[in-house]
């Protein structure tokens, strides 16, 4: 199968004749129908982020179910499937008190003396966040992917494996938006877009998106938000106090910068909650003042929206074909394998919403 390999961070991606091995027990083969083009990759592929070389990025997948190992008990073949990076064991402590996107168990991974999921020539390829979606074929745990309404189109599927599960997520589960709270989106990209659109569907009463990017605004503008402001303007954060009079009661970063994580922090109101969504730099920190702690602000992370995948992206392909969630704004343009690496200039850059990679 054909497969963009990372050799080595900052360089670009090579389209590459990769063999993928047969599934195993509790294995899903799945031939690819389209991936998203998320900065979480980049972080990878760029350097920012350790990883094993030689890797197979992508993590936002969606495509039909072509073999499975015995055990598997979830999917079978013929199904159309969305992937999402918070493989669960199902038996650690996060999975058994709820929380499995913070599962830290390995049964989902090819232990270090199995034969490798992925190989180039005879030597395994690493496999990024038990995905490796920039492939003609995926081979995953049972537990990395769900099984979907066969009607829903699988190349805006992919977005919700990890675009829409964070940012609706952090609406829905980490924030757990009131109808009628006002809301803060920082950045808006295909995370933040996707927090705009939840925050509808949740009742805000009032949903302000914050971008430099004109553009980004006016979508934001088309999915919900009812303010948009100009982040690089002078005296943003006390626009949106003047707007709220006095602060909103949820602020979500959606980009991984300090600035714009120290923006979600200003913009609250007493007693509000910043959700930071974003891949920031490893050795940068966030906090709350004295102040803003006896004002009783709060300050939170959350990894992939908190979500239960199994259950929510179902729920999220409903909202798609009932209209509620407009995932045709987010998806900015689609492009096949071979230009991987025009759409992470694109991303670099920062002025486009979200890309799909389609395949044939």
């Amino acid at each position: 199968m054909k497969a963009a390999i990372c050799f080595e961070p900052g360089t670009p991606l090579e389209i590459r004749d990769v063999t993928i091995d047969k599934p195993g027990p509790r294995e899903v083969l799945i031939r690819t129908a389209a991936t998203g083009v998320c900065r979480s990759d980049l972080h990878f592929v760029d350097g920012s982020y350790p990883a094993p070389l030689p890797f197979i990025p992508g993590h936002e997948a969606a495509g039909i179910v072509e073999a499975v190992g015995d055990g598997v008990s979830t999917v079978r073949p013929g199904d159309a499937v969305v992937t999402c990076l918070s493989a669960y064991c199902g038996h650690c402590e996060f999975c058994v008190t709820g929380r499995m996107a913070l599962c830290i168990g390995q049964d989902t991974k090819r232990g270090p003396h199995q034969h490798p999921r992925l190989s180039l020539d005879g030597a395994p390829v690493n496999q990024l966040l038990n995905l490796s979606a920039y492939a003609e074929q995926m081979l995953v745990h049972e537990h990395a992917c769900v099984a979907i309404n066969p009607d829903m189109p699988l190349d805006r599927a992919c977005v919700i494996g990890c675009a829409v599960t964070t940012g609706a997520g952090a609406v829905f589960n980490a924030a757990d938006v009131t109808p009628g709270e006002t809301v803060a989106i920082v950045g808006c990209g295909g995370v933040g877009l996707a927090a705009v659109n939840a925050a509808k569907i949740a009742g805000a009463g009032r949903i302000i998106a914050i971008d430099p990017v004109a553009d980004k605004r006016a979508l934001a503008e088309k999915l919900g938000a009812t303010d948009c402001i100009d982040s690089s303007a002078d005296g943003a954060a006390e626009q949106v106090i003047e707007l709220t009079k006095g602060g909103v009661h949820h602020a979500i970063e959606a980009v991984g910068r300090p600035a714009s994580a120290n923006m979600a922090v200003k913009v609250l109101r007493r007693g509000g909650t910043a959700t930071i969504l974003g891949m920031m730099p490893l050795a940068e920190k966030v906090g709350l003042s004295a102040m803003e702690l006896l004002q009783g602000k709060k300050l939170q992370g959350s990894l992939m929206g908190n979500n239960r995948f199994p259950v929510e992206i179902p729920r999220l392909v409903e909202f798609y074909m009932r209209g509620m969630l407009d995932l045709d704004t987010i998806i900015a343009e689609r492009l096949p394998l071979g230009r991987i690496n025009e759409a992470f200039d694109a991303l670099r850059v920062g002025d486009s919403a979200r890309s799909v990679i389609v395949y044939n």
